[in-house]
């Protein structure tokens, strides 16, 4: 693990933040496999500490702007587990009052300007909203974060280099999962990642993904530089998502062998690796995790009892957000 100062209090929260994670997806995709969510979803878990190492870098000022596989980044911003669970059922509590889903959940009231299920789709998005900082004379960064797979689209290279032209405090956050849905990201992308933001000037730096404390610490750098003028900046972090692309994908040998998979859930785990590391430390001891953990798994359980008890919306909200007034 990177080292940093300990701060007992943020290290806690760290790790609480990616257990809530890992128990949203879990009671997410249990949600799916008994058929009691509409649509497809697509599970965050393995990439816990690419979320929180960021976000714990933010302030609710600050903005993010999010992917299909958005679950992580909405808990990680702020997000309340019954809001989100009420969304993913299409309840009337939901952030999006149940008309978003798993893939467009939105909470302005913590700085999260939404997910797209667009691949790349919030790039432009997140370089408008750094525009609109360096405009109004704000001190807010946004985070944009996307696959690997959306570096192919063009409009990547078009924000990027006006980002890069009016030094908007902007970071560019490339989670490198190993994957564009169910192909190798070596088949994909040619040449090196960081190198593309690069060719526009910007700074680029590629981190391990599954270290939390290295993540915070790169993005807390940033951020700060951000805040004085300095940005843009670029960072690939290297990851890996422990489901298939969708909570569908269930039998992909075909792509992804299961050794490989074993391998990154027993020796690469961003949650087992930062919890042997706060053990070790004299941060927190088992039991004081474990009831950490049983808390965690109570609130989720509580909150999908909710959502599945909630309202749908009236039938006469079907136009309601769709016209300005």
């Amino acid at each position: 693990m990177a080292k940093a100062k300990t701060n007992t209090e943020d290290y806690l929260r760290m790790y609480r933040q990616m257990m809530r994670i890992r128990t949203f997806e879990d009671n997410a995709n249990q949600l799916y496999l008994s058929a009691k969510m509409p649509g497809l979803t697509h599970m965050y878990s393995g990439e816990e500490a690419v979320a929180v190492g960021i976000c714990e870098a933010l302030t609710d000022d600050d903005r993010i702007t999010s992917t299909h596989r958005g679950h992580g980044h909405c808990v990680a911003k702020g997000a309340n587990f019954k809001e989100m669970f009420c969304e993913l059922l299409g309840k009337e509590e939901g952030y999006c009052r149940g008309k978003g889903g798993s893939m467009h959940i939105a909470d302005q009231s913590h700085g999260n300007l939404g997910a797209n299920a667009i691949v790349g789709g919030s790039m432009g998005i997140a370089t408008g909203s750094a525009l609109r900082a360096k405009l109004l004379g704000k001190d807010d960064v946004t985070v944009c974060f996307f696959g690997d797979g959306a570096t192919a689209q063009g409009l990547l290279y078009e924000v990027m280099n006006m980002a890069a032209l009016w030094n908007l405090p902007v970071i560019y956050a490339c989670e490198n999962n190993g994957y564009s849905e169910y192909t190798k990201t070596e088949e994909i992308a040619a040449g090196s990642i960081t190198a593309r933001a690069e060719a526009f000037g910007i700074e680029a730096f590629k981190v391990d993904g599954q270290d939390v404390l290295a993540v915070n610490e790169l993005t807390q750098k940033l951020v700060a530089r951000c805040r004085k003028g300095e940005g843009p900046f670029f960072i690939e972090l290297e990851t890996y998502r422990y489901h298939g692309h969708h909570v569908g994908d269930i039998n992909r040998e075909y792509y992804r062998s299961k050794d490989e998979e074993k391998d990154w859930k027993e020796n690469r785990d961003p949650i087992i690796r930062f919890r042997s590391y706060l053990v070790a430390e004299g941060i927190a001891t088992e039991d004081e995790i474990e009831a950490m953990n049983a808390e965690i798994e109570k609130d989720a359980t509580e909150a999908v009892a909710y959502a599945e008890a909630a309202k749908y919306p009236d039938v006469s909200e079907v136009d309601m957000h769709v016209y300005a007034d």
